[in-house]
C-alpha cells in the first residue's frame, strides 16, 4: 500500500498477507497507515515489499497509472467506483446499472512477465466480482 505523508509517499509492508484473513489485513493496514502519517514506521515496516496498492479512488480519480516503487515488482492502481449503464440482453429494457471500478497493474517485466500480470488481473477481477470466493 502507499500512504501519503507530509514527507511524501511511503509504502508500508503488510507481511505474510497470503496467510492472513481480510480482517487481520485490514487491521494491519490501518495501523501501518496511522504510524506512517505520524512518521513512526520502523525500517522493517517499509522495506522488503514486493507488491504495492495505490488507491486514488477516494479522491474521485477514475483511472491512473501508478509507478513501481523499487525494488518492488508490481503496483496496482485503484480508481473510484461509479455507476454506469451497461448493455444486458437479458434485462427487459436491454440494459442495467452496474458499479464499475478501473484498476491498472504496472509490472516490472524483469521480474513479472506481462502475461503473468494479465493472469493476476483476471483472478483479481474474479475476486472483486464475487468476493465471497475469497472466503472459501
Amino acid at each position: 500500500m502507499a500512504v501519503a505523508t507530509e514527507a511524501g509517499l511511503i509504502t508500508p509492508i503488510v507481511t505474510g498477507a497470503d496467510t492472513k484473513g481480510l480482517v487481520a489485513i485490514s487491521e494491519q493496514v490501518k495501523a501501518l497507515a496511522a504510524k506512517a502519517r505520524l512518521g513512526k514506521l520502523l525500517p522493517n515496516e517499509y522495506q522488503g515489499g514486493s507488491f504495492s496498492i495505490s488507491n486514488l479512488g477516494m479522491y474521485n480519480v477514475k483511472t491512473f497509472t501508478a509507478i513501481i516503487n523499487p525494488p518492488q515488482s508490481c503496483i496496482l492502481a485503484v480508481g473510484a467506483s461509479e455507476k454506469r449503464i451497461v448493455a444486458n440482453d437479458k434485462a427487459p429494457n436491454g440494459f442495467e446499472t452496474a458499479t464499475i471500478m478501473s484498476v491498472t497493474l504496472s509490472c516490472d517485466h524483469r521480474v513479472v512477465d506481462g502475461a503473468v500480470g494479465a493472469q493476476w488481473l483476471q483472478a483479481f477481477k474474479g475476486y472483486i466480482e464475487e468476493p465471497e470466493t475469497m472466503l472459501l
